[in-house]
């Protein structure tokens, strides 16, 4: 490393031996990682710079190339990811963020006590949850100790939950459920939009919530539900369905929307039918994927700041460092005691920190 804008190369021989076994062979020493080509606190130094910068920008302060840089966080996150206790895991969040242009997503399964970022996959659905299973082993921990498990109403999900992890309870946000509730009265507005029967102005006056729009906007929204029965029962159907998700007898508004004569409402009161279960047990768990929404930000920041990443592998390891809570290994007084007496003679190193 440089002592502040001067140059600096710790010139010494680092001594071989000749086993008979394994042929010649570098004598370790204390500060640096065998096959690293980097000293000890060189490697502290990448890991803290890239907590606030991206690799390539680093790789041109540092002057070094980035194959070289994402090979020391590799191994530092793989390392620090390994020390990580999933024992007390009990509830987790699954969802899914963009990776890259277009339907290319990854899941993304933090702790739902913690918020702590736990498991990055590449794939989806029942392919992500099984992935999962199979890490929680490889990190001593058994996926039958999941209890809860928030996540979307996909049947590829739900697959994977009921086959990988049994004994957990499924729940299910339901903020798409709101969702899935817009786009109903979307779809019976554009009905109406076919036949020129709503005027300028109409698509925000009906969409969102009521108390969000202006005075003109809610005026003109009553308006138009007056004006048109069908209208005014797609709000009202839209407006009743978060009084509905908090009560555990939601079979009124079950009948109200199969009456309604609205075909979007029907076909999304048969979708909640389906899976009320799971929806109606986020009221005495109060788990959502909500929470899940500042690591996505912090995933998507990671992506604006590389400007995408050439594979999944880079993505995974700038997650860990900008959205997880994995902590480096010491590189203090504790290692270097732990160590002292195998070897006393410096090692040639260049003005980075590489040994030669």
């Amino acid at each position: 490393m440089n002592f502040w804008p001067y140059r600096t190369e710790w010139l010494a021989r680092v001594p071989r031996i000749d086993c008979p076994e394994q042929g010649v062979r570098l004598v370790e020493v204390p500060w640096a990682r065998a096959g690293s080509g980097f000293t000890l606190m060189m490697e502290a130094v990448i890991w803290m710079l890239s907590r606030e910068m991206s690799v390539s920008a680093m790789a041109e302060m540092l002057k070094e190339q980035e194959p070289r840089l994402w090979r020391v966080l590799g191994h530092s996150v793989e390392k620090a990811y390994r020390r990580e206790a999933w024992g007390e895991v009990k509830k987790i969040l699954v969802d899914e963020t963009r990776s890259k242009r277009g339907h290319r997503s990854v899941t993304v399964v933090p702790d739902a006590e913690s918020r702590k970022l736990l498991f990055l996959a590449q794939w989806r659905g029942k392919e992500a949850l099984e992935a999962f299973a199979k890490e929680r082993k490889e990190q001593n921990a058994d996926p039958g100790q999941i209890e809860a498990i928030c996540m979307d109403m996909s049947p590829s999900s739900i697959s994977g939950a009921r086959e990988f992890f049994p004994k957990a309870e499924r729940i299910f946000d339901p903020f798409p459920v709101m969702q899935m509730a817009g786009e109903a009265v979307d779809q019976v507005r554009k009905e109406f939009g076919r036949q020129a029967l709503l005027p300028k102005g109409s698509l925000w006056a009906l969409r969102g919530n009521e108390w969000t729009r202006s005075e003109e906007q809610k005026g003109l929204r009553s308006s138009l539900c007056a004006a048109d029965p069908r209208l005014g029962r797609a709000i009202g159907l839209r407006e009743a369905l978060p009084e509905i998700l908090s009560q555990e007898d939601p079979r009124w508004w079950f009948r109200w929307a199969d009456r309604s004569r609205l075909a979007p409402f029907r076909r999304l009161s048969q979708a909640i039918q389906e899976h009320l279960g799971g929806i109606l047990s986020f009221l005495p768990s109060q788990i959502a994927n909500g929470t899940i929404e500042a690591t996505h930000g912090r995933i998507q920041l990671v992506k604006r700041m590389a400007r995408g990443f050439r594979s999944f592998r880079y993505l995974r390891i700038a997650a860990f460092l900008k959205a997880g809570t994995l902590r480096r290994g010491s590189f203090g007084r504790a290692h270097w005691k732990q160590r002292r007496g195998r070897f006393r003679h410096p090692v040639a190193t260049n003005q980075f920190g590489n040994v030669r």
